[in-house]
């Protein structure tokens, strides 16, 4: 598959990733469910800091992509929000795989993520 990024992809994308680390990290923990990351254990797995990387699942936990499931130290899981959720997660996926340039050129070309947070800050929610 090399054509067009499935619209369902890339809505998800645009709703809840900001760079391509927040990509690898929310996939790296969507794949592994049951198991439960430290921040060190994921800045390791997706080559950012640590630094990065807790703002990084912060940014999931935040979206309601992942939880923390631990204080100290902070440790993260996936925590499945839906079934429509994870039928997303599983298309982004195949899509990250078989498609990697452009999921990576379609995050790249999207507004800053301080324009989408913003933006964000304004957008009805859905009642999921």
């Amino acid at each position: 598959m090399t054509g067009a990024i499935d619209p369902e992809v890339e809505r998800f994308i645009l709703d809840y990733i900001d760079t391509v680390p927040h990509l690898e990290a929310l996939l790296l923990i969507f794949q592994s469910p049951t198991t439960v990351w430290t921040v060190g254990e994921l800045a390791a797995r997706i080559y950012v800091n640590e630094k990065q990387a807790g703002g990084i699942l912060e940014d999931l936990t935040r979206r309601s992509l992942i939880a923390r499931v631990e204080q100290s130290p902070l440790k993260y899981q996936y925590a499945e929000r839906s079934e429509a959720q994870t039928q997303s997660l599983h298309k982004v996926a195949q899509s990250y795989r078989t498609q990697l340039v452009q999921v990576t050129r379609f995050i790249h070309s999207n507004a800053s993520a301080s324009v989408r947070d913003f933006a964000r800050a304004f957008r009805l929610k859905d009642n999921d």
